[in-house]
């Protein structure tokens, strides 16, 4: 069996809700990764982020809520620290939102929207993908 050639659609990172990351990202540093130093706080997702790179595409991020309002903090509320969603890399996120969309599937965002790192990013719901919150992520420009 051959691996497909993903070169337009790499899995980028796994989002883990947690409710410290100065607690939680020991777990994963205990394994051998290292994460980044830089902290980075999305105000309008109202959460604090940091990554751990797996291998040359793929990161394991850490999601800290700054607000009873966020939506990490009701995840965890609800269901507890774990994996949150998991982020493909795509080289045009309207793009591939617009195809996904003429399939049938739905999305949290009408248009994406900046997220860490400068990202263009739009969440496929996870009604529409057997209950998997799925991100499509597009790298800014450098």
């Amino acid at each position: 069996m051959s691996l497909p050639d993903l070169k337009d659609c790499v899995l980028d990172h796994i989002a883990i809700a947690v409710k410290s990351i100065s607690s939680s990202q020991k777990i994963w540093e205990d394994m051998g990764l290292t994460f980044a130093p830089e902290r980075e706080e999305v105000k309008d997702q109202k959460v604090i982020t940091a990554f751990a790179h797996v291998d040359v595409n793929a990161h394991i991020e850490l999601l800290e809520p700054t607000s009873e309002e966020s939506t990490i903090h009701q995840f965890i509320e609800q269901k507890g620290e774990g994996i949150h969603h998991l982020c493909f890399k795509v080289p045009d996120v309207k793009k591939k939102t617009d195809e996904l969309k003429a399939k049938g599937y739905r999305f949290i965002y009408a248009e994406p929207r900046l997220g860490a790192g400068g990202c263009l990013v739009n969440f496929m719901h996870p009604k529409s993908t057997g209950g998997v919150l799925i991100e499509l992520s597009e790298r800014p420009s450098r």
